[in-house]
């Protein structure tokens, strides 16, 4: 796996991984994917967080801990669009707004997460190379995930905040490609956002069994 971590090629004066771009590169499918809400998203998120994972196994405990989790979170996505596959009138997953319990269950649980997972990257300095920014990106991306897998217009929301902090420190901790990429994810979340709000006003009714088209 340490070839995964070797110099891919340099960009703008920036060192670019092998690990960083096909890892990233996937991610990015995956939220193509997401927006044309494909059950491929899933595993395609899932061999993303693989390659990660690997990457930093052995060397990075944290950000390998913190691919498992993301893992964890696709394999979850993947059973919940399983059984609501279907459900919408153009037979994909049907997509809604969360209630106002749920984004504040989402909101609280964000806003614990990241003080948590920040206090233990601060315990552990080897967990994180900026225990704060990363934490918010970590918990946010798991709590972006999360709304995925449940159909919620808000999941572009969160991911649109991930973005916000993503760019700029991925770029001044040197993973440049990451960087490239969180750039490209602001130009698919709003993309995303605007086709998952329409289509949020169709998906409230599902197709009865028989019933005509």
């Amino acid at each position: 796996m340490n070839s995964l971590n070797s110099e891919a090629f340099t960009l703008f004066g920036q060192h670019i991984l092998w690990s960083d771009m096909i890892g990233n590169l996937f991610g990015l499918a995956a939220l193509a994917l997401g927006w044309r809400r494909s059950l491929w998203t899933w595993p395609v998120q899932f061999l993303a967080g693989l390659i990660l994972f690997g990457a930093f196994f052995g060397h990075l405990t944290g950000s390998a801990g913190k691919q498992a989790v993301v893992m964890v979170v696709a394999l979850y996505g993947w059973w919940q669009w399983q059984r609501g596959k279907g459900r919408g009138e153009d037979g994909h997953i049907a997509v809604r707004f969360a209630t106002w319990t749920e984004r504040a269950v989402m909101l609280g649980a964000a806003a614990a997460g990241t003080v948590g997972v920040a206090l233990l990257f601060k315990a552990y300095p080897t967990l994180s190379w900026d225990p704060w920014p990363d934490a918010y990106i970590f918990v946010g991306t798991v709590v972006a995930m999360y709304a995925q897998a449940r159909g919620m217009v808000e999941f572009w929301f969160a991911w649109l905040l991930v973005d916000l902090v993503g760019v700029p420190l991925n770029f001044a901790n040197g993973y440049a490609f990451s960087g490239f990429v969180y750039v490209i994810y602001g130009a698919l979340v709003l993309w995303g956002m605007r086709d998952w709000w329409l289509r949020s006003r169709n998906s409230a009714r599902p197709v009865l069994e028989g019933a005509p088209a």
